[in-house]
């Protein structure tokens, strides 16, 4: 894989690393944003855990933060409690240059909570408080359609369809974004204990699957889609879930690194060797990476040299993230991903 890059990575022109604020190509992330809280000790069960620390969370927020960190311009849409929880994760957007106008903060619900632990056999598990959350209300009249209507791309997972009112107002954003130009992203990150079955999540994420231009999924998400099927087969995702109108199919497997599908080719980008400590946020970070990218440079997918670049630095991005505790806290600056690069590839 040295052909991916090694020598010459450093002299990249900076377009292929994500904009600056200033010239950007404005990404907008749709979906939840909430509190997780961490045990303080790690390797324990939740119920073991004498204590909790908490952190802000949600894929589709995390993106935003990871890409205003990379230099990149970012808004998040999504609904909160009108609570402390919901003001302080509003505030954290704002800290980290995330563009936090098409937030609503709902005064009758309160902002997600989750409890997530790291058990001693390496297993995540995950305690959800939804009952529902104030993410799950927001209603299509609440959208903020010109922020929607800036986005170079729009970005969004699966959470954010498993009940109404959200699930509608998600398929009229992403027809407002479609119809405005916008490429579609879409990472479903996976979390069955949201869903009220395991059909009603395959269905629920396979509903939308044919509309995006970009998909992210993981090896476990790929066994899960195509119901037992070998995540490693490629003839697996390209038979059963690249689509002709697609124009970037990614599969995540951790520390390995990532595999690509377009129309054209495909490949493998390997990992980036770190000490993880957690896991949390990495693939969030990944796609942060990739769509910092993309904003710069979106027909980076039509040529393969320019794309495994643009992998390699989202598989730094990724391994950065997992070698600090949380996730928002732990997504990495352009500066320390460009630091990991040429020393790891070297």
């Amino acid at each position: 894989m040295a052909n991916a890059n090694s020598g010459g990575l450093k002299a990249l022109p900076a377009d292929t690393r994500g904009r600056t604020p200033e010239n950007g190509s404005l990404v907008v992330c749709f979906g939840e944003m909430l509190i997780d809280f961490v045990p303080t000790v790690a390797g324990v069960s939740i119920a073991e855990a004498p204590a909790f620390k908490k952190a802000p969370g949600g894929a589709p927020a995390n993106v935003a933060v990871g890409i205003a960190r990379l230099g990149g311009s970012s808004a998040f849409i999504g609904k909160v409690g009108a609570d402390e929880f919901g003001y302080m994760l509003a505030d954290i957007l704002k800290q980290n240059n995330v563009n936090n106008s098409g937030m609503r903060f709902d005064p009758g619900a309160r902002t997600a909570l989750a409890f997530v632990t790291l058990r001693a056999d390496g297993e995540r598990e995950f305690m959800f408080f939804r009952h529902p959350s104030a993410d799950m209300l927001l209603r299509e009249s609440e959208l903020d359609v010109d922020l929607i209507k800036k986005a170079s791309i729009f970005h969004y997972g699966s959470i954010s369809l498993i009940a109404e009112p959200c699930r509608s107002t998600h398929i009229a954003a992403m027809n407002i974004a479609k119809k405005s130009g916008s490429i579609l992203s879409f990472d479903p990150n996976l979390r069955l204990p949201l869903w009220p079955s395991p059909e009603a999540a395959r269905q629920g994420i396979m509903s939308i699957w044919d509309q995006a231009d970009i998909i992210k999924v993981s090896e476990d998400e790929i066994s899960f889609l195509t119901e037992g099927d070998d995540p490693n087969d490629d003839n697996v995702v390209i038979k059963k879930l690249f689509r002709p109108n697609f124009k970037l199919l990614l599969v995540t497997e951790g520390s390995e690194g990532c595999r690509y599908f377009t129309k054209e080719f495909r490949g493998r980008v390997p990992g980036i060797k770190v000490k993880a400590v957690d896991t949390t946020g990495a693939g969030d970070a990944f796609v942060s990476g990739l769509l910092s990218s993309l904003a710069s440079d979106q027909n980076l997918y039509q040529d393969e040299k320019r794309l495994r670049e643009a992998l390699l630095f989202a598989n730094a991005c990724g391994a950065l993230t997992v070698t600090e505790r949380g996730a928002i806290p732990a997504l990495p600056t352009r500066e320390a991903v460009l630091q990991i690069l040429p020393k790891s590839v070297a």
